[in-house]
């Protein structure tokens, strides 16, 4: 199940996760992106705490994409640093991950 990733990414506005989210999909990077709703970062940035809104995408794919979504996500965000973190998938509807496998058939090479 370990092939599995969840990758998570955020952004300050919905167009550039859309922007992300749609490269993605359409490059067979990602099977599926669900962009958050509007939630609030706290974290620190120049010696100072920083407070902003932010949505969050969950990216669907596997484990042998990810330098390749990283890449992408990188090229597409519009943050200086933004945050790219890929959580393994322990378990899964096995329809759900077969439908993963499907989607992203012709991106494994």
């Amino acid at each position: 199940m370990s092939q599995y990733l969840l990758v998570l990414t955020s952004v300050s506005d919905r167009k550039a996760g859309q922007k992300i989210a749609a490269g993605l999909v359409e490059e067979k990077l990602a099977a599926c992106v669900t962009i958050s709703a509007l939630g609030k970062s706290f974290y620190w940035w120049d010696d100072k705490i920083t407070e902003d809104e932010e949505f969050v995408l969950f990216i669907k794919t596997k484990k042998e994409l990810y330098s390749r979504v990283e890449k992408r996500i990188l090229e597409l965000h519009p943050y200086e640093l933004p945050e790219v973190i890929a959580v393994p998938l322990s378990k899964g509807y096995w329809k759900y991950l077969d439908w993963i496998d499907k989607e992203l058939k012709d991106s494994e090479s």
